[in-house]
Parts: C-alpha cells; structure tokens; sequence
C-alpha cells in the first residue's frame, strides 16, 4: 500500500514514520488528510500499523510491528506496560520522556490559549522508578467473578491484576499482597460497579517516613473482619495506621466523606523541605518528595526574587508551602475550603514556630481573597494557586483579575486547565457568547490591566508517565503610562471654555451598565410576556453584538426551545434599541 494512500477504514493495515509525540506520548503519523495516533511508538520510527478507529480524519491505530526502532527506544520495565493503564511511556529514554513532556507544556499554552512561549527542558526526577509515596490502586471482579486487585486499563474501568508495580517501592507489593491474603482468608470480596455488590473498592496507601497510613475504601458501612486486615498488616509493617473509609455512591471519587480509624496513631509526623508537619488519611502531599522539594523551592524562591512581603497559598491543602512561604517570606495566608486539610495546616503552626506568619483561612478562594488583600498591602503580595486537575474556578479568575497581584505562581498538573487558565489571566482568552475564545485584540507579552508570562517551568512529577507538573509565573501588567498634558481654561483665544467642557463631559458620560435582568424586567413591564436569557443571547448573537454588553451569566435553559418567537425577536430587539445596544 503507498505510504501517502487516504486510510479511511478501521482494520487497515499500513506502514508509517512517526513524525512527532502527542500530548499522552503516543506517536503521530499522517497518511493523506488523516492523523493517526498510535501509542507506545518513539519519533523516526518506522512502524506497521493497523487502524482501529476512523472517524472526521483523526484516527487511532495500534503498533504491529516496529520495523526501524529509534535509539530512544528502551526495553521497559514493567512486564505489563501497554496492558495496565497507569504508564504511557515506559519505553521511552528519559531524556526523551523530559523533552517530549516540555512539548506538551508549550503546545498546549499555543493550540489552547495561542501563547507562543519558549518552554525549557522539564526538571528530571531522581528516581525514574519507585519514586511513588503513595498508592492509590481498585479492587474489583474479574470475568468470572474472582476478586482482582491492579490498575485500570487505559481508558478503561477493566482492573488489570497487579502484585508489584516498578513505579512503587516495594513496600506497595506488601500491602497488595496482605489484602490479598486478607480477602481470601475471611471471604471478602472486591466491588462490582455493574450491580453495586461486594465489600472493598478501593486501597489507598500514604507513606511518611517510614509509617503507613492505610485506608480500605468499603462500599458498605462496615469492613469485615477488620481486625483479620489489622492481623496481616502487622506482619509486613511496623508502625502503620489502619482506617476504613465509606463511598456508598455510583461515581469515580475514590474516597467518600466518612473516616474511621480501626487500628494505630490518627497522625504520624514527617519533615519536608524544612517544615515538620502531621499527615493524616486525607492529607494532600505530592507523591515524588524529590520533585516536589524542587518545585516548592523554586516557587518560594519566585516570591523572594519579586519583592514579596507576604504570601497567599491558595488550594493550600495541609498548609506545606504555606509553612515555607511564612518562613522565609514572612507572613503567609492560607485558604482551603477542606476543613480537615485547612486544621491540619492549623497544626504545622506551633512545632514550626510561625504563629503570627502563618495564617491558615477555611472557605473559598474567591472570597477570601478580597478580604485578605483588603487587610495586607496588596502591591506587596505574592499569590500562589495549586488547584486539582480541573484547574481554578472562574470565580477565583475573576478575582485574581480584579485583585491586581503584582505577581501570581501557578502550579498545574494537568497542561490543558493550566494553558485555559493562564490564556484567562492574560486576557488571551475571552468569553464570547458563553464560550471561551481566543481574543483577537491578544499580543503576545500580555494586554494592560492583565497578567503577562514571565516564565514556564515543567517538572517531572510523574516519571514514565505522560502526566507533568508546571509552575508558571505571571506578573500583572499595568495599563500604559499617563500622557501629561497642559491646558489653559478661559474663554479667551488658545483657552478652553469650562462650559463646553461640562458640555462635552455630560455627552460622554458612561452610560449605566444594562445587565440582561434588566432587558427582562422592561420587556415584561412594556410587551406583558417573560423572556428567557437564552433568548436575549441568541437575538444578541444574530446582531453581532458583544456578549460582555450584557454582563450577567446566561443560564441554561431547563426546557429548551430551538428559537424565541417572532414576537419575542421584535420585543428583544425594541429593547435592545431602547438601551443604546443598536
């Protein structure tokens, strides 16, 4: 078959050179208008391929054969890499997996926010394996019912069986292994997701110095035999904590609401980048504690280079990077809506000795914020965001905005809401008809009264995986400067008349913002009939009018329409007249 033929038909077989990595490290050939991506595949490999899916010139294929392996090619480690789900990229070198992972930060700040911006090379780890402080791993059925304790497959819910995984140490095989024997020993059994039955869905392991914090995720309200559990733990540990956690709900979160401890300490302490802290079943910590002590340095080391007086952790977690930024900054807010992880932080305060420079906040960032800066010097600040993976809510946006921070240190480990964020707080991003586009009005280096980017940093969180950690730095840029200029008042020649003046100033008052509530209330008051916001947007939209015109959220409509009625059109677009809005 010629290498340029279309491939338009699952189940074919081609030849292809990889031409590049995608953002999950999978390869990227082209064969006519068609991309294919296949996984576990290096760049300048030659590789026979087989299409699995086909559809609007994107497709998805899966390796047969590597006919010319590239020399970053390696032999990985794991003996069930490509069947288990948690690894993408075992097979390749690291200084390749270090590049390919610096692509991924900077194509997604350009194809999602249109920021062109040269990315370094992402920090490396000092382990590329066993680096994991922490096990998070299912417990299931498999096809005949027998319990399965693994990983999930790749974009899948299927649990591959798994006793030792390479990016763990090796006390995670201990702890796999003890449930094991727990399970069949008292008859307990792994969740099913298809009928809702069995006992344990999931096992979560934290490890802090040499003590485990262990906690059996049930989907009842009791564990069996958990002493039996307790009896198993005890011969492969010596200081472990035992808890049982309750998700009794249809979704994907790990962990439900209720803890209970069965067996040892609630809290065992550790020590970290200086600062003594106490972990919990629930506390946040980064699971690559070499990474994690680069990242936090690098990022306090952003707050003393820029002047900062004090600091605000936001999503601050158990308050780790709150305690470092009030030790060497001086004074450091932190907020978090968890209650348990914001009275965790509450406890790094005393054995740190930070009372007065470490102040912990429970609620949300967007309002906390305000209150905060309205008590602080805000040119003095220093802002630190670490939201979860779906990135800052557009409330904290909107008041990072309108805060003015000089300086914001962001830290993402998902690329996407990383590069959407980033494209909001620099203005290249802007909401259009409840969409987020990217603004034409956008020049690279920021827009005044925005934030502009002064540095990106990936770092190697997740060795062997395509997943990476960034910190972006952004300094907000000030509206240009002031134009100085001497004017004469008087009615006499060369002067300017205060009158027209007065004249000309009541002219171009600013007009007071309409909202969309109040183009509802006037077409009720003035036609008798109620209009949906869904439909002023629409008759807005058809105008080529702005959407930020008209600054309240349009809300979804709960029994849609396919169009407002004529009648409604004329009333909308009277209004709209009515307001100055045509």
């Amino acid at each position: 078959m010629s290498e340029s033929m279309e491939i338009t038909e699952k189940n074919c077989e081609f030849t292809g050179l990889i031409e590049s990595l995608g953002s999950n490290g999978e390869g990227i050939v082209h064969r006519g208008e068609t991309v294919f991506f296949a996984p576990f595949t290096v760049v300048g490999e030659k590789v026979k391929l087989k299409a699995l899916k086909v559809k609007n010139r994107i497709g998805y294929a899966k390796a047969l054969e590597i006919l010319t392996p590239a020399d970053e090619r390696v032999r990985p480690r794991c003996p069930l890499f490509t069947k288990c789900g948690g690894c993408q990229v075992q097979h390749l070198r690291y200084s390749a997996q270090l590049k390919m992972k610096s692509k991924t930060v900077a194509d997604a700040l350009r194809k999602i926010a249109g920021i062109d911006i040269e990315v370094p090379i992402t920090v490396k780890s000092e382990f590329q394996y066993e680096y994991r402080n922490k096990l998070q791993i299912p417990v299931g059925v498999g096809k005949n019912g027998e319990n399965v304790i693994g990983f999930y497959a790749e974009r899948s819910h299927r649990i591959v069986p798994v006793m030792r995984c390479p990016i763990h140490p090796y006390w995670a095989e201990q702890v796999i292994a003890a449930f094991s024997a727990y399970m069949e020993e008292c008859g307990v059994r792994g969740y099913n997701e298809v009928d809702g039955s069995g006992d344990l869905r999931h096992i979560v392991v934290r490890e802090v110095e040499g003590n485990f914090i262990v906690t059996a995720v049930t989907a009842k309200n009791s564990l069996p035999y958990a002493d039996r559990l307790a009896a198993q733990l005890k011969e492969k540990f010596k200081s472990f904590a035992l808890w049982q956690n309750v998700n009794d709900g249809s979704g994907n979160g790990v962990f439900g609401k209720t803890f209970r401890l069965l067996y040892g300490e609630r809290r065992f302490a550790g020590h970290e980048c200086g600062v003594r802290f106490e972990a919990g079943p629930n506390t946040f910590l980064q699971v690559n504690r070499s990474v994690c002590r680069k990242l936090y340095e690098r990022t306090v080391r952003c707050a003393l280079e820029c002047g900062a007086e004090v600091a605000i952790d936001a999503y601050s977690g158990g308050g780790l990077l709150t305690a470092m930024l009030a030790k060497q900054v001086g004074k450091a807010y932190g907020i978090e809506v968890v209650a348990e992880a914001s009275e965790c932080a509450n406890g790094l305060i005393e054995p740190n000795k930070l009372e007065g420079k470490m102040i912990n906040i429970c609620g949300r960032v967007e309002e906390k914020l305000p209150e905060i800066l309205h008590n602080t010097l805000a040119d003095k600040a220093f802002l630190v965001v670490d939201p979860p993976r779906k990135g800052i809510d557009r409330g904290t946006l909107k008041a990072i905005l309108q805060s003015k921070i000089p300086h914001v240190a962001m830290i993402s480990c998902s690329p996407a809401s990383m590069a959407r964020d980033v494209g909001i707080l620099t203005g290249a991003l802007a909401e259009t008809g409840g969409e987020l586009k990217k603004n034409p009005a956008y020049i690279q280096g920021g827009l005044p009264g925005y934030y502009s980017v002064e540095s990106v940093q990936p770092f190697d969180m997740f060795p062997q995986t395509k997943h990476v950690e960034t910190l972006v730095l952004l300094s907000h840029k000030e509206p240009d400067s002031h134009i100085n200029v001497n004017i004469e008042f008087g009615e006499g020649e060369g002067q300017i008349s205060l009158k027209e003046v007065e004249k000309r100033a009541e002219a171009r008052k600013p007009k007071e913002k309409v909202t969309y509530k109040m183009i509802q209330q006037y077409i009720e008051e003035n036609y008798g009939f109620k209009v949906h916001t869904a439909y002023i947007a629409e008759v807005k939209r058809s105008l080529g009018l702005p959407m930020y015109d008209a600054p309240n959220v349009v809300e979804e409509l709960k029994h849609p329409r396919p169009h407002p009625t004529k009648r409604m059109v004329a009333a909308i677009k009277e209004t709209l007249a009515h307001f100055d809005f045509i």
